[in-house]
């Protein structure tokens, strides 16, 4: 491959990303904003209510409802960073680890969760933070390895989120979240390994 197409590619690949990252975000903040403007915040009732059978729609629902501006901006802004680091990995990894992870979330915080309406992507974000943490161990490939040292070394301090804390903070959605990401790694990574023994 020659270096002017093998640039081509990569303009092709980032295009990609900054099109599924930005209708991602997009769709975060236009449901934000009708939810403001429109509904004065009413729909954040559809976020997750623990053990209400009627708000099990709300683990698909929550990652998209968000209490303040200043809660979606800071969702926003990781979820682009770790999303795109996830999907680098490629789309199927940003697909599996965003489902598993949104999943996980609202499955934990439907069961566990203490009581209150339970909404935003944190969830999904600490879901990428699993993945990338863990992946690298996983896989034992050296690039995911310094990708994860990389996620370690500038988002580590995020862990602390997944324990107990402001009562205004669902860490349950933080927790099960990031599980789901470990879950995703784990299974991804045997993926990978089975394919290429088999290849």
């Amino acid at each position: 491959m020659t270096q002017e197409s093998s640039s081509k590619k990569l303009a092709r690949e980032l295009k990609r990303h900054i099109l599924i990252l930005g209708s991602c975000i997009a769709l975060m903040w236009g449901v934000h904003l009708i939810n403001q403007f429109l509904f004065a915040g009413s729909l954040n009732s559809f976020g997750v209510s623990p053990r209400n059978p009627n708000s099990l729609r709300g683990i698909v629902l929550m990652p998209f409802l968000h209490g303040s501006f200043a809660h979606i901006l800071s969702n926003s802004i990781s979820f682009l960073v770790l999303g795109w680091l996830v999907l680098i990995r490629g789309l199927r990894h940003f697909i599996w680890v965003t489902l598993v992870a949104t999943l996980v979330s609202g499955l934990g915080i439907w069961f566990f969760g203490s009581a209150g309406i339970h909404i935003g992507a944190s969830g999904v974000i600490f879901g990428y933070l699993g993945f990338l943490l863990l992946h690298g161990l996983f896989e034992r490939s050296l690039p995911s390895i310094a990708l994860s040292l990389l996620v370690m070394f500038f988002y580590g301090s995020l862990i602390w989120g997944i324990f107990p804390g402001d009562p205004r903070i669902s860490w349950e959605g933080h927790l099960f979240g990031f599980i789901g990401g470990v879950l995703a790694a784990k299974f991804l990574a045997r993926r990978s390994k089975r394919v290429y023994s088999d290849g």
